[in-house]
């Protein structure tokens, strides 16, 4: 397959000042035995991933070590020539409304939040007492940015132009450096990029949920159509009781609609390339 890179032509600017270019390559991720591309999305089974290649490309001998990948997202990214001469590329998409669901569980609910990362990622909600207000609703005054609900959340996103303020939950389009890739998989149907990816490039897919405590699979998930207004506390409560939110309990209709605009051509990709039946909502 031919590899016609995706944005080098964008903006004609020096390729190296190209920020949609730059972006989409130091996420492309070289596999040197193969002389294989991954680009690499955040929440998209991205620390399965980059624990595979640490293994593969003979940076850990083993999966004790796995805390490596978190210093070296970047390790692996290609070089220009590396982009035009691979031999194989693949990437990993997710439903949207999913991924979404899942950054909010981890980053938003999760004990591994730290202020710092929430003031960064909703500096301009924080700059904005009125606007934070205005968010919150009813809740009470000192209601802080950490205890929002998964409803409050995507609002705060939408309303805020915040889309961008990080990359775990950045559109996927923006990682893809190559028009097209020779394959393409997702995380609904994971195992077929296990198998494919040990036949055609003798990667060994390595699961590392169980190390980083990412991911619903080790809790019993709750129906509850009023789960998306419960705060980031209760839900860690809930989860410290060994229950979390199915994905789909975070949403109402309101919510269908602002993820499905701000994430539009994710879910066009998505349907183009699977179909619908991977997506939470069609």
């Amino acid at each position: 397959m031919s590899r016609k890179l995706r944005w080098s032509s964008a903006d004609y600017c020096k390729l190296s000042k190209n920020q949609q270019h730059v972006f989409a390559q130091e996420k492309a991720l070289r596999l040197y035995k193969s002389n294989a591309i991954y680009s690499f999305i955040p929440k998209n089974a991205c620390s399965t991933m980059r624990l595979s290649l640490a293994l593969y490309n003979n940076c850990l001998a083993t999966t004790d070590d796995f805390k490596w990948i978190h210093k070296n997202n970047l390790t692996f990214s290609a070089d220009l020539f590396s982009l035009v001469t691979a031999s194989y590329t693949f990437v990993i998409l997710r439903c949207p409304y999913s991924r979404l669901a899942s950054v909010y569980l981890d980053k938003v609910v999760g004990e591994e939040t730290s202020q710092k990362f929430i003031d960064r990622t909703f500096q301009e909600v924080k700059k904005s007492p009125t606007n934070f207000k205005s968010i919150l609703g009813k809740r009470k005054p000192d209601t802080t940015v950490s205890e929002l609900s998964f409803h409050e959340f995507v609002i705060a996103l939408h309303n805020n132009r915040a889309l961008r303020n990080d990359q775990h939950w950045r559109p996927q389009v923006e990682f893809l450096v190559y028009k097209d890739y020779d394959d393409y998989f997702c995380v609904e149907e994971f195992s077929k990029a296990r198998k494919a990816l040990k036949a055609k490039v003798d990667l060994e897919v390595v699961d590392a949920r169980g190390l980083t405590l990412h991911g619903t699979n080790r809790f019993t998930l709750v129906e509850d159509s009023e789960l998306h207004k419960a705060s980031s506390l209760d839900i860690r409560r809930m989860m410290q009781n060994g229950e979390c939110p199915s994905h789909s309990s975070l949403f109402n209709d309101e919510i269908i609609e602002l993820v499905g605009s701000m994430y539009a051509e994710d879910i066009k990709m998505y349907k183009s390339t699977f179909g619908v039946n991977g997506l939470l909502y069609s």
